[in-house]
Order: structure tokens, then sequence, then C-alpha cells
């Protein structure tokens, strides 16, 4: 939906508004959690520092997020995380504590009618396509 001056309408304003399907952000998820298995090698072996990874992934969606609200697993699913209230992107340091959430896992299972996970209600963010 767009307002006459042809201006993206916020997802909070948005009454159509359509989160993606679970299968796309989980799809992303598992591109981005191998991207960040291939990485966290140079420094640490994944499989015996479980750390490695997940560090790589919190500090992946600080700096993608916050600067392209897109992760390189959201760009190739055709998502994108913005901020629920306008649209706009995150920033860096609501994508670096969404990350955090999102390691912990629990926080993203719990999840309202729009899709958005405990973390995304917490750091003012949703999942939309892109």
């Amino acid at each position: 939906m767009t307002t006459p001056h042809d201006r993206p309408v916020p997802p909070a304003a948005d009454h159509a508004f359509t989160p993606p399907s679970l299968g796309r952000r989980f799809g992303a998820l598992i591109i981005d959690w191998v991207l960040c298995l291939l990485v966290s090698n140079f420094f640490a072996d994944p499989v015996r520092d479980g750390w490695a990874p997940v560090l790589v992934l919190v500090l992946e969606y600080g700096f993608f997020l916050g600067l392209f609200a897109q992760t390189p697993g959201m760009y190739i699913t055709k998502i994108r995380c913005v901020a629920w209230a306008d649209g706009g992107r995150i920033g860096p340091l609501r994508a670096l504590l969404r990350g955090l959430l999102l390691a912990l896992v629990v926080p993203a299972l719990l999840m309202d009618g729009h899709r958005r996970g405990l973390h995304d209600r917490l750091t003012g963010s949703v999942v939309t396509a892109a």
C-alpha cells in the first residue's frame, strides 16, 4: 500500500500487511547460519567452540540488518527486516540486540499475529517481503 505521495505505508499502519512465510524466514536463517559456520572457521573450530558461529551471527545481524535491512540469507529469500513504526532501517544497536535475542531461540518462537517474534517486538522490528 502506498500513500498519495508514493511513499510506502509503515507496517504498523498498513492494515493489509501480510508477513512473509515462515519457510522464507527459516530459509534465510539457514543460509545465514551456514555462512556463519564458514566464517567462524577462520578463527575457531565451530564444532568444538559452539560460541563462535553464534558470535558471528549476532555480529552479522548487527552489521547487515543495521545498515542494509537484510542479511545475505534475507537477500536471497527476498525478505527484509525493518522498523515496525516507520518501515525504515532499525540501525546497528537494535539489530545487534535482535541478533542476540534470536540467538537465544525462545524469543523467536513467541510470535504474534503478524509473525513478529518477541525479539522483533522488543526491538521494534518486523520481517517483510523485500
